[in-house]
């Protein structure tokens, strides 16, 4: 089973690592794909919580995420493959990139490519966004949460207050433990009345 496990991580995820710009938010939807519809890896579910939890933890996301595919499809040995067919691409390019990067950068097509590519990464941040937002369980907590983080996000950008993305998922994190423990606490008490 690993054996043939192995190779398709690997190819997956180099694929994966070599067609895809941006950076981790325009890869979730192209991991999406791969993962839950196309491979079926992941149930949507899941996957929700595993980009949630690749985004919360250090590192790039897309590369969390294949640490974490690859250890549940083919243990440590699959964790590594994986990883190492997503890296890949990203280090040979930059590698190439770094031994003449003051001449590429200077090249006028290079410049317009790039402001074209910017679009299309925006244009998948959004749907992934989106999809992940349709795909939400709908409860009155994660509307809550999502309100106040939009009031929060568009509130500080009017007033030019920079706030990283990290404060927002920690505190998101923290307001889902709160939760937890407030419905165990009351669970607890219930049980005792009995």
């Amino acid at each position: 089973m690993k054996s043939k496990t192995l190779p398709t991580l690997f190819f997956t995820m180099l694929k994966i690592g070599l067609f895809t710009f941006g950076g981790g938010y325009a890869m979730i939807a192209l991991l999406e794909n791969e993962f839950v519809t196309k491979r079926g890896w992941l149930e949507q579910e899941e996957f929700l919580d595993v980009a949630a939890i690749a985004e919360s933890t250090p590192g790039p996301i897309a590369i969390n995420s294949a640490t974490y595919i690859g250890y549940k499809q083919a243990g440590i040995l699959g964790s590594l493959v994986a990883t190492l067919g997503m890296t890949l691409p990203s280090f040979c390019i930059i590698y190439a990139i770094s031994l003449f990067f003051d001449a590429f950068l200077s090249l006028t097509v290079v410049a317009c490519a790039f402001r074209g590519i910017q679009i299309a990464v925006l244009y998948l941040i959004l749907s992934a966004g989106l999809r992940m937002l349709k795909k939400m369980k709908k409860t009155p907590f994660s509307r809550a949460v999502l309100l106040l983080t939009l009031i929060g996000m568009v509130t500080l950008t009017l007033f030019s207050v920079k706030l990283s993305t990290v404060v927002y998922i920690l505190t998101s994190g923290a307001a889902g433990v709160t939760l937890w423990l407030i419905r165990r606490l009351r669970r607890g008490e219930k049980g005792g009345e009995a």
